[in-house]
């Protein structure tokens, strides 16, 4: 009777402190934002859950060779990763506040290609998170109904369901789904408080241990690090949590909380403390804090009344947790109820976990439509701000996944966890880049050394993880990776790939319902990825163009025919040096209708005439500053045209305005022509106006685009030069009346030699 009371005194509890969606909050920019309550239910409960499964797999990669007792050194190092990732993602949120979690901070200080494989990198483990958790409560429940043995098909079925009902609570919105799943956390932790309580308890009035088992495999010394790697390994599943609140940050509340509020009035010495968890970060970074904590604490507990009680998975027929819970309820008057009630709320847990999955796949997927990898039929968002098709087709794919695997969690389990140490390195080295553009002095030296520390620290877990998980199946994530950054650069420049700027506004504004700091961030991120989608094109055609597979050009090609007439070849055919088109000898011959036709005949020299004499030649000048380069440029330029344009594209207003200053002293009178870069690009805004220039050329007029080049006297450091002039070339590689030469030219750094006396003579003569 007082297990009872107890337990509805808990559950009474935990519903009473789950947060209620206010109306006001319900739809700001139309994303359901959420307050810290409902940040903690919706994007914590996934490393919640670590705890039924993650000290179990721990210990079962020691008990089984008598290393169970080294136990704690994999607790300790579980517990430093935990450190150091939650502090570098509780700093991260501070530069990247807007969502997007790594992808965000890769596109922003590293390369384009990185953020495709971040994106589809964490769609994946979105999805096997949900294949997991479901598979996982299936189990358990199977379990606590001693049918784990029953047929795959059962076990596919209630994962499915399981996956099923998560789905309908999610789509319900974030409110609802928030007070469920914050219900289901707080009964949970005063469950386990109670369960700690008990165990305690036990060991002090000795009840005794389970019987060792009587035979074990003896480890050798190789075999024990191997395996010392893998339960570490196995321990950081809680850590794919992280990039879920960082990415996921975009979906709450830009405001304090009420503690924050109180700080902020009654102490305010501990500013710097208040500042640090205000608005929507100081949100995410409470969600966060717990990670520095969580994972080393719960399994430091776990695994010292494991040993103490000598129980792992498959002890008694029950899991890790299930044995000390058996124990530890046992100690009360009708345990056996809460014994029950924990199996069932360790279900409904492994469930709900499927729910920060469904959050931040939305996150991500829309992101992933506005830049143009995903197609746009997938965005639309209900008048609850979720994102039902996202949410809808993710759910299919993982319940596929769930019927190729038959419902085996153990052959799904290797690949989860495993891709999330990519982006988690990913966001290291973007913070350290962060931290050397805005940072100074001490701050600036610390701060990339430790953000390069936890970058270096997660390549070493997630090489870790492959090599811990390989003889599981673990080796298929590097084929998986492959495969996935293939597809999504595949898609990328595919004619679903193409996003012009209207279509990433209404993307962004008007379906997704985005405004604010946020919209402006992910249509740079879309107008960035369009400039790298360009730049692989360009360089593809360029390579086939290389191996003779031309490209069709735009522009149609003028051939001149006997008397000084002329027709416009079709853009589908090529004329070649010999005087062919598609390879055909032809004559040009007037039809009845005025049309070009093709004959096969001898090619004649009587059938060319000489193309007009140019009576205008333009040079455009890119320049980006007023230096050496600059002036060595334009004294070239005009030693061919007496008709110089310099082109600058503007980078910010204060730069502009020097260039200006310095342009009326050092231009030589050139006429400055400054482009626009809304989105801080310069080859997209050149070619375009290079190609205004090119449509209003007369027939005897020829362009020349003349590009300064900086030579260094080392070889190895021209490859790392900007190659404009090739960039050029490669936009433009079958436009005709237009020559891009680069003008190379050093820097000076080292005094002049000196003359011998011959010399001086020389020179004064």
């Amino acid at each position: 009777m007082i297990s009872i009371v107890l337990l509805l005194i808990f559950v009474f509890i935990a519903s009473k402190l789950a947060p209620r969606e206010k109306a006001e909050h319900a739809k700001v920019h139309g994303a359901g934002q959420i307050g810290l309550l409902a940040a903690l239910a919706l994007f914590g409960v996934d490393y919640f859950t670590s705890y039924y499964y993650a000290t179990g797999e721990m210990m079962s990669a020691l008990h089984p060779y008598g290393l169970e007792h080294n136990a704690y050194i994999a607790v300790g190092i579980i517990a430093f990763a935990n450190f150091v990732f939650g502090a570098l993602y509780m700093y991260s949120l501070g530069p990247f506040n807007e969502g997007g979690g790594s992808y965000t901070a890769s596109m922003r200080y590293l390369f384009p290609t990185l953020s495709l494989i971040v994106a589809v990198t964490l769609i994946q483990d979105y999805v096997l998170t949900i294949v997991v958790s479901a598979l996982s409560g299936g189990d358990q429940l199977l379990s606590a109904l001693n049918a784990y043995d029953a047929s795959w098909v059962w076990h596919f079925i209630i994962g499915a369901a399981l996956a099923a009902v998560t789905w309908y609570i999610t789509i319900r919105g974030r409110g609802e789904s928030a007070r469920v799943v914050f219900t289901l956390i707080g009964t949970f932790v005063l469950l386990t408080i109670t369960m700690g309580v008990g165990l305690f308890f036990a060991s002090a009035s000795g009840v005794p241990p389970v019987p060792a088992e009587a035979t074990r495999h003896v480890a050798s010394l190789g075999e024990a690090m191997l395996h010392m790697l893998t339960a570490s390994m196995k321990g950081m599943v809680a850590l794919t949590g992280l990039e879920a609140v960082s990415n996921g940050v975009q979906f709450i509340i830009d405001e304090d909380f009420s503690l924050i509020k109180w700080g902020k009035k009654r102490l305010p010495r501990l500013k710097g403390l208040w500042n640090f968890y205000s608005g929507k970060s100081g949100i995410a970074r409470v969600v966060q804090t717990s990670f520095l904590f969580y994972g080393g604490v719960t399994t430091l507990f776990l695994t010292a009344f494991s040993l103490r009680f000598n129980v792992f998975d498959g002890t008694l027929g029950r899991t890790l947790v299930g044995n000390l819970a058996f124990i530890g309820f046992g100690q009360l008057d009708g345990g056996v109820i809460l014994f029950w009630a924990y199996q069932i709320l360790a279900v409904l847990m492994l469930a709900a976990a499927s729910m920060t999955a469904f959050q931040d796949a939305q996150a991500t997927e829309w992101r992933d439509v506005a830049i143009g990898e995903i197609p746009e039929a997938i965005v639309y968002r209900d008048p609850r701000g979720t994102f039902t098709r996202s949410v809808t087709i993710t759910f299919g794919i993982a319940v596929l996944i769930m019927f190729l695997v038959r419902g085996q969690t153990t052959v799904a389990i290797p690949f989860y966890g495993v891709g999330v140490f990519m982006p988690i390195m990913v966001m290291g080295l973007a913070v350290r880049r962060h931290i050397l553009e805005h940072a100074k002095g001490r701050a600036r030296t610390i701060g990339a050394a430790g953000a390069g520390f936890a970058a270096g620290l997660a390549i070493v877990v997630f090489l870790g993880q492959l090599i811990g998980k390989w003889h599981e199946g673990g080796w298929i994530a590097l084929v998986s990776f492959t495969i996935l950054a293939v597809i999504a650069h595949l898609m990328l420049l595919s004619p679903v790939g193409h996003r012009e700027a209207k279509q990433v506004a209404r993307i962004v504004r008007e379906k997704a319902r985005v405004e604010g700091g946020m919209a402006s961030i992910v249509e740079w991120q879309a107008f960035k990825m369009q400039e790298y989608r360009y730049k692989l094109l360009i360089a593809i055609f360029s390579i086939m163009e290389f191996f003779g597979i031309r490209q069709l050009t735009r522009r149609h090609l003028a051939v001149a025919i006997p008397g000084a007439g002329g027709y416009s070849v079709p853009q589908l055919l090529f004329l070649s040096r010999a005087g062919e088109i598609n390879g055909v000898k032809v004559t040009p011959r007037r039809g009845k209708a005025g049309n070009m036709k093709a004959e096969p005949t001898e090619t004649k020299l009587e059938h060319y005439q000489l193309p007009p004499r140019y009576v205008r030649h333009r040079i455009l000048v890119p320049v980006n500053g007023v230096h050496q380069g600059t002036l060595t440029s334009l004294r070239y330029a005009h030693s061919l045209s007496n008709d110089v344009t310099a082109v600058h594209v503007s980078d910010t207003p204060e730069e502009t305005e020097k260039l200006k200053r310095d342009w009326a002293q050092w231009g030589d009178g050139v006429r400055l022509v400054v482009l626009d870069s809304p989105h801080n690009m310069v080859l997209e805004p050149l070619i375009h106006y290079i190609q205004k220039i090119m449509d209003a050329k007369q027939q005897n007029e020829i362009i020349t685009v003349v590009v300064p080049q900086l030579i260094r006297p080392r070889w190895w450091s021209n490859l790392t030069r900007t190659q404009l002039a090739a960039l050029l070339r490669m936009a433009l590689p079958f436009e005709t009346g237009i020559v891009i030469t680069d003008v190379p030219y050093s820097l000076e750094t080292e005094e002049p030699p000196k003359l011998s006396s011959n010399d001086l003579e020389k020179e004064k003569k």
